[in-house]
Formats: structure tokens, sequence, C-alpha cells
């Protein structure tokens, strides 16, 4: 798959315990974004943050948080970027916040089997 030089990421904001349909939100958001072709999908895991209600989430062990903050970044041409905002509009119903901006990409690449073999 190509992705052009010039290409935006969407990133979603969202809370580690948000749910659609019985599973993870961002779990929800990976499986449409690969349904839809998307270049590809990263769940970043946050150590703390708060967001628009204020209330601070963190790992730290004394404040141990069981809804951490979760990023979802997926990087593509804004047409196909398009795409995924009907199902975001439709499952992300609790606190959020979702983004877009334009990046430059310099290199995408996957590894192969062959690829893997040659290595060894």
């Amino acid at each position: 798959m190509t992705v052009p030089k010039t290409a935006e990421r969407l990133r979603i904001y969202i809370g580690e315990t948000d749910r659609y349909r019985g599973q993870s939100l961002y779990h929800a958001i990976v499986l449409k974004a690969k349904e839809l072709g998307l270049a590809g999908a990263t769940v970043l895991r946050g150590l703390e943050g708060y967001g628009a209600n204020s209330r601070i989430h963190t790992a730290r062990i004394l404040d141990l948080s069981s809804d951490l903050p979760i990023v979802v970044e997926i990087i593509d041409e804004p047409a196909k970027l398009d795409r995924l905002l009907p199902f975001l509009d439709q499952a992300v119903t609790q606190g959020c916040l979702i983004t877009r901006e334009p990046v430059q990409v310099y290199r995408y690449h996957h590894t192969t089997s062959s690829d893997i073999r040659a290595r060894s």
C-alpha cells in the first residue's frame, strides 16, 4: 500500500474504558480503519492526562486510574480519512477530542516474509 508524501494524521483521544458494542472503543476504531483499507493505525496508552472534565487520569501507583488516556493515530490521504468520520460520529459518544493535521510521510514500508527470511 502506498501513502502519498503529503498526508494527514487523524488523532482520536479517548479513555481506556470507553466501549463500543461490547468491545474497547480503540479496538473498534482500529478494526474499522482496517476494514476501510486505511494505511494503518496505532494505539498509544498514556501515562497521565486530563480532558474536558478536568479529571486527571494517571498510572502513578498512589493515584492509579482504571481509565488511562488512549490516543489512536491514523495517517493516510485526507479522502480516505474522511471515510472513517461517519463511524467515529456514531461510535465515539463519550468525551473525546479528534484532531487532523497535515504530515509529511518520509517512508512507509512493510516487512514481508521474504524480508524476514533474508535476514536469517
